[in-house]
């Protein structure tokens, strides 16, 4: 049992930490890129040529809290080490989901046409239809809402928005 206990504890604490990231960078999305931290964000709402982006140092910012999360871990209180592969864990989905699949930073191209990863890039794509801060949708990376309760967002938002921003075979089918 102990040794169940050894390795079940570890799995759980990494989970948890995922599901908390998703929903930590979902809040810090909507209240501090579009808040306060609009500075560095704003970059990635803007068309740019540049590899990276101001945005970017928000993922410096996220990889610090984890080596810092491995360093305390390793020093003070063990469960910080597997809190921090949480974190970074979180950041591999965001970079293959928000970087690679939704705005294609990856020397390939790919686009989905059904199931979840649609989803997730269509919701993306609907959170850039609208200019500036204000008035945004589908702030979160991994999980995405159905992208109809995101258009019916945006029209109640009463907020101009790019009804182009799915191609004509993103969007859902009628039904």
């Amino acid at each position: 049992m102990d040794a169940i206990l050894y390795f079940l504890i570890p799995v759980l604490i990494v989970l948890c930490s995922v599901a908390f990231m998703e929903w930590f960078a979902t809040w810090s999305h909507q209240h501090i890129m579009h808040g306060w931290g609009w500075g560095w964000h704003k970059s990635h709402h803007e068309p740019h040529d540049d590899a990276l982006e101001k945005n970017d140092l928000y993922a410096v910012v996220f990889a610090g809290v984890a080596i810092a999360l491995f360093a305390l871990g390793q020093f003070l209180w063990w469960p910080l080490t597997w809190i921090g592969l949480g974190v970074t864990i979180y950041g591999v989905l965001y970079f293959f989901f928000h970087d690679g699949l939704v705005h294609q930073r990856w020397p390939f191209k790919y686009v989905p046409r059904k199931g979840y990863l649609k989803r997730v890039y269509q919701a993306h794509r609907l959170h850039h239809a609208v200019q500036g801060k204000e008035g945004c949708v589908s702030f979160g990376f991994v999980y995405a809402q159905p992208v109809d309760k995101l258009v019916k967002q945006l029209h109640e938002n009463q907020r101009p928005y790019d009804p182009e921003a799915l191609k004509e075979e993103d969007r859902p089918e009628a039904g």
